[in-house]
């Protein structure tokens, strides 16, 4: 039984809930209010490769579809979209981490914003399956991503120092 609750880990859930629960707070309340030319950051796709890069296939897409669950509840024209999304991006993340790049910050950025771009395709794409696209809409997936990026990079520093805590 002992040998179990080392296993469990109970210290690294209560982190990356409260991680999770951070950043949904900060997409919900603050940015939300910081609009340029109409366009507000996100970083819940950032903060799913983050979960994904630093805790692997397994646990991070799973604390990424939690999070998907909470930011679909917030926005209301969702549905499933960030549920089903975020661990997908979460899982690629972790893949990509895994063998190809390593954890480093700038790395980290990279992925970040691919993801952040795949994001905003996406939500391009249902707007156009709903008949009404528009090719503004390219100039506002490309600001949303660089805009979103200097809130991203915020999303790498906790997850960052856990996993070398781990490891050490």
């Amino acid at each position: 039984m002992n040998d179990f609750l080392e296993k469990l880990d109970l210290r690294k859930y209560l982190r990356y809930g409260l991680f999770v629960f951070l950043t949904l707070t900060a997409q919900n309340m603050l940015l939300g209010s910081l609009r340029i030319m109409g366009v507000c950051p996100t970083v819940l796709p950032a903060a799913a490769a983050a979960l994904g890069m630093f805790e692997g296939a397994t646990f991070g897409p799973v604390f990424s579809i939690i999070m998907g669950l909470f930011a679909d509840m917030a926005y209301v024209e969702n549905k499933v979209f960030f549920t089903l999304l975020l661990p997908a991006l979460s899982l690629a993340s972790a893949f990509i981490s895994q063998f190809f790049i390593n954890r480093r910050f700038f790395a980290f950025m990279g992925v970040s914003l691919i993801v952040l771009l795949i994001t905003g395709t996406l939500q391009m794409l249902k707007t156009l399956a709903a008949d009404a696209f528009s090719t503004d809409m390219i100039t506002v997936l490309v600001i949303q991503a660089l805009w979103s990026l200097p809130f991203s990079a915020l999303t790498y520093f906790m997850p960052a120092r856990w996993s070398r805590e781990r490891i050490n």
